[in-house]
């Protein structure tokens, strides 16, 4: 695979200092809200980033439609084309019957001279959300548990169903192991 991402005019590439500049900005100016109005860009942005992962897929691999994958090969090919977008590597695996966790040590809008007292990356979970959704046609959830903005070693999305995100918040904000509750 050659990684090359052709953009179109539907799609646009900023730099990962732009990106923090925007979270930190927000943050100062709006707080809590601030995380909202990002995540809700994200969401916006992932349909589009969809439409650009089935022409890079489509380039690289022959396959048009994800769904056509080979299991094993699914999470090795996001890793890629997030990768090669500037994301960074994200190695992606099942976690319980319904989530999905999505891991990646150098993630673009992390941080981590930030200090964050809690998972920041709001306009990733949100782009997530919208490109996952995008692909399987339905709602999905995204929730950060872990991030490099906090100076932990990667960041680490969890995705599934609303009411499987909902279990594995439950589960978090009692103490208890999220990976149970999905």
């Amino acid at each position: 695979m050659s990684g090359a991402v052709e953009l179109n005019g539907d799609t646009v590439a900023i730099g990962r200092g732009a990106l923090r500049a925007l979270r930190q900005a927000l943050d100062e100016d709006l707080g809590e809200q601030g995380a909202a109005r990002l995540q809700e860009a994200g969401h916006a942005a992932g349909p589009d980033l969809y439409a650009c992962f089935l022409r890079w897929l489509k380039a690289e691999t022959g396959v048009a439609d994800p769904g056509a994958l080979d299991a094993a090969k699914f999470g090795p090919v996001l890793g890629d084309f997030f990768q090669a977008l500037g994301w960074g590597r994200v190695a992606v695996t099942r976690i319980g019957a319904g989530g999905l966790a999505f891991d990646a040590e150098q993630w673009a809008e992390a941080d981590p001279e930030a200090r964050a007292a809690y998972p920041s990356c709001h306009f990733s979970a949100g782009l997530l959300a919208g490109f996952m959704g995008s692909m399987v046609q339905q709602p999905v959830s995204v929730m950060e548990v872990e991030c490099r903005s906090m100076g932990q070693s990667r960041c680490r999305f969890l995705l599934g169903s609303p009411e499987v995100l909902e279990a594995a918040y439950q589960a978090a904000s009692e103490g208890r192991d999220y990976g149970t509750a999905i």
